[in-house]
């Protein structure tokens, strides 16, 4: 009984402490602003600790579940990750972002960046260092593009989009019909591209290029790019899907 207990306490989060730096600075700064300071941290308190609170622990217990099969499948001594200075770093540095981040599919994201740095063989710290930085800096727009041109045919099956049977044209064409959302809405996706080229995540500067449908369909992702989307990618879903 005093082993389950110790097994499901393992990777509880810590409660937060009155002393949460975050809170700490903001409070801080607002009781130097002269007769409103105090009732404005009082205030911003009431409004924006809780939530930030939630945040943190909802972000932990995820992340304490996924670190659970992280050992379980892939036999991952969690203790000695205490030693390993890479992953503590990876650790804060996503927690960091993840607490701001309000889409799914960053914090998705993070977590695997987390679970991937916990692998013996993880990316050398200036890529993950490197790759944390992009998840932080772009939207998930960009994920979704670099997503869709690392393998077009790929995406277009997985997600039973309905290409037509064009011979010619654009791979903007290809954007819009897997993305509705984008549609019409050029000068977003071409920053979003020009984003990702300038990153050297893709190959080609522009979407707008007059090509065959093979052009269109072919993969556009460079080395970083599929490094990249690896970083991101969970290290257990294709064991998860098996399973299921």
């Amino acid at each position: 009984m005093v082993r389950k207990m110790d097994d499901e306490n393992k990777y509880r989060p810590p409660k937060p402490s009155a002393g949460d730096a975050a809170h700490a600075i903001v409070r801080a700064g607002l009781s130097n602003i002269p007769y409103v300071g105090v009732a404005a941290s009082e205030l911003l308190s009431a409004i924006v600790i809780p939530p930030l609170e939630r945040r943190r622990n909802e972000w932990m217990k995820e992340i304490g579940e996924a670190l659970r099969k992280v050992e379980a499948q892939k036999g991952i001594a969690l203790e000695a990750l205490q030693e390993k200075e890479e992953f503590i770093d990876v650790v804060i540095e996503a927690t960091q972002i993840a607490i701001k981040a309000t889409k799914q599919e960053k914090r998705e994201a993070l977590k695997n960046a987390i679970l991937n740095s916990a692998l013996p063989n993880s990316l050398e710290e200036s890529l993950q260092k490197m790759f944390l930085s992009f998840i932080d800096t772009l939207t998930v727009w960009h994920l979704r593009l670099l997503d869709l041109f690392n393998d077009p045919p790929a995406y277009i099956k997985k997600h039973n989009l309905q290409f037509g049977s064009i011979s010619m044209g654009a791979m903007s064409l290809l954007v819009e019909n897997a993305f509705p959302e984008l549609q019409g809405r050029r000068n977003v996706y071409d920053l979003i591209w020009k984003d990702l080229y300038s990153r050297a995540l893709v190959n080609t500067d522009g979407l707008h290029t007059m090509m065959t449908r093979s052009g269109i369909l072919a993969k556009r992702t460079t080395e970083i790019g599929e490094l990249f989307l690896g970083y991101i990618k969970s290290p257990l879903e294709e064991q998860t899907t098996a399973s299921g």
